[in-house]
């Protein structure tokens, strides 16, 4: 098994890198989440970086509903993400429990395109709450069973 499988086995110990995809949101969970860089929560102390290519990323955040036009988008970006293909969905609208969940832009959430491993819910989500999901990923050993 390569190195990428190996991580995957024993876990992310020091460092997750992250890719933030908006699929359609109100802009709201990217203002957190983009606040979990800034000095009041500093998630880079903790080994968290956002990162800007999928190629770079273990793992994936969505946010938003993924519109009918984002849908093909978020299948891309998945699918240059490197092995194991995390995807965490932020805030209630990537959750499945959007308020236009179903419309004729809007999809199901998140796991209606991709598979989730981890959803952080709230409208939007508070920056610790962000922060404590991905943190927990860094201490699961992957992949898990589907």
């Amino acid at each position: 098994m390569g190195e990428a499988g190996g991580r995957a086995r024993r876990g992310w110990r020091r460092s997750l890198q992250v890719r933030h995809v908006d699929a359609g949101s109100c802009n709201g969970c990217e203002s957190e989440i983009a606040a979990i860089t800034n000095p009041v929560y500093d998630a880079q102390r903790y080994g968290l970086d956002i990162v800007a290519s999928p190629r770079h990323a273990d793992v994936l955040t969505v946010s938003g509903p993924v519109t009918r036009q984002m849908a093909e988008a978020l299948r891309r970006t998945h699918a240059a993400l490197g092995d194991p293909q995390l995807v965490v969905a932020v805030g209630d609208c990537a959750c499945g429990r959007c308020p236009f969940r179903g419309t004729y832009a809007a999809g199901e959430g998140v796991a209606g395109v991709l598979p989730v491993d981890a959803e952080v819910p709230g409208c939007p989500p508070t920056p610790e709450e962000i922060v404590r999901h991905l943190r927990a990923l860094m201490t699961t050993p992957w992949p898990r069973p589907r």
